[in-house]
């Protein structure tokens, strides 16, 4: 009797110990989430002024000051590192209240790398397309970028790349949208040119500049 009562003496302590323990616990935050969640907020205070053009994407957006690329002054970045497409629909609303005229997209290759469906990336993109529409804001679809070989499983994540913009080019032809394909002067067709990219992924001065010629030429024509 006495062994009983100490196991389970033992066992209600242990309890007690665990339980207090979870109720003191932190949640755990990713780091996705810190930048996340400091980037919306800095997002949610910035005051802005004719706003024409918002560009939404992750860090590969978010790596250059586009303003000073391309000699204009009404552009707002609302790239964010590590950010997937389904977080951009969650802050569309800091994008929707500056009024832009133009959203230029660009994001996917975190998911695919977090090995979310490229059919899961295409509707989180049709429902950003169409949020945006109905607040009147003109979507520009650009193509995810192809990541170079140096970069690991980069054949079968550029297999994907190409599927989901081949969806893209789609969704684009029947919204009516401009849909700019980057990786025509950034990849030899089948990955990103190395002379282009730090690491890889993201983008050197050398590939920003040919985005930006490639984006002056869009803005140039919307006559903005």
């Amino acid at each position: 009797m006495r062994k009983f009562y100490l196991f389970f003496s033992a066992l209600f302590f242990s309890l007690m110990i665990l339980s207090c323990t979870k109720k003191d616990e932190k949640p755990h935050i990713s780091i996705r989430d810190k930048v996340y969640n400091h980037q919306t907020e800095l997002h949610s205070v910035y005051k802005l002024k004719d706003v024409k053009i918002v560009m939404l994407g992750n860090s590969i957006t978010q790596g250059v000051n586009w303003n000073e690329l391309l000699s204009y002054d009404k552009i707002a970045n609302r790239g964010i590192s590590r950010d997937i497409t389904s977080k951009f629909l969650l802050r569309l609303d800091n994008i929707i209240s500056i009024s832009p005229k133009y959203c230029f997209i660009m994001g996917g290759i975190n998911d695919l790398y977090d090995d979310i469906p490229v059919e899961t990336v295409f509707a989180n993109y049709s429902k950003i397309v169409n949020r945006l529409i109905d607040n009147n804001i003109i979507p520009v679809i650009q193509s995810t970028l192809f990541v170079s070989p140096q970069w690991k499983r980069h054949i079968e994540k550029n297999e994907e790349v190409a599927k989901l913009n081949s969806l893209l080019k789609k969704l684009a032809l029947e919204k009516d949208l401009i849909y700019l394909n980057v990786n025509s002067v950034l990849s030899d067709g089948y990955a990103l040119i190395d002379e282009y990219t730090t690491d890889g992924v993201h983008l050197n001065a050398e590939g920003y500049k040919l985005w930006g010629a490639a984006l002056e030429k869009i803005i140039f024509e919307l006559d903005l």
